[in-house]
């Protein structure tokens, strides 16, 4: 569900800072990391590893930081 946030809030982003300089830059910076975190969800090995409470953790955190980073952006 994190990495659906992080797509929308960056294509948000895109397009209501539509005349800012290097908005596509910072809009793939929070883009990508969701897509990325969405395709690791399908791959059947790595569900072992996501379910560990300190990787939870550590991309719970790394997801906020991507989103106050788009927000305040």
């Amino acid at each position: 569900m994190a990495s659906y946030l992080l797509i929308a809030i960056g294509l948000i982003n895109l397009r209501y800072q539509s005349g800012k300089d290097e908005v596509l830059t910072n809009s793939l910076l929070v883009v990508i990391p969701g897509v990325l975190a969405l395709l690791v969800t399908f791959i059947k090995s790595t569900h072992k590893f996501l379910a560990r409470r300190e990787v939870m953790g550590l991309l719970a955190l790394f997801g906020a930081a991507l989103v106050f980073w788009a927000i305040s952006n």
